[in-house]
C-alpha cells in the first residue's frame, strides 16, 4: 500500500448558506468517513481552508481511491468532488504513520 494526498472540493449541489455538518445527508458521511478510518483506508482527514478537504489515504492506487470515495453518498450528490490525487512519500514523521522512514532524508 501507499499513502495519497486527495484534495476534495465542495461540489455544487453544496449549499454555501449552511456550516457543514448541516448539509443534507451529513450523518450519512460522516458514517461512512469514520468507516473508512476504522478499515485503515482513511489515515488522517478534514477541512482545509473555507471550501476544501484534505485526506491521507492507504491504497495500491487511484482507481482504488476513486471507487472507495464513489461510496460516499456526498459524491453523487455532487456535495464534494475529488480535484487532486497524488502519491505522498512520508519522510519525516513516518513512524507516526507506522510507515517505514524513508532512508537519508
Amino acid at each position: 500500500m501507499s499513502y495519497y494526498a486527495v484534495t476534495r472540493v465542495h461540489g455544487p449541489a453544496w449549499n454555501r448558506s449552511l456550516p457543514l455538518r448541516e448539509q443534507e445527508k451529513w450523518d450519512e458521511h460522516a458514517a461512512c468517513m469514520e468507516a473508512f478510518v476504522e478499515e485503515g483506508f482513511i489515515v488522517l482527514g478534514g477541512p482545509l481552508g473555507e471550501d476544501h478537504a484534505l485526506l491521507i489515504i492507504d491504497a495500491e492506487g487511484e482507481a482504488e481511491i476513486e471507487a472507495r470515495l464513489a461510496e460516499d453518498l456526498w459524491t453523487p450528490m455532487g456535495l464534494l468532488e475529488t480535484t487532486a490525487i497524488e502519491r505522498w512519500e512520508v519522510l519525516l514523521g513516518a513512524d507516526t504513520l507506522g510507515a517505514p522512514a524513508a532512508p537519508n532524508l
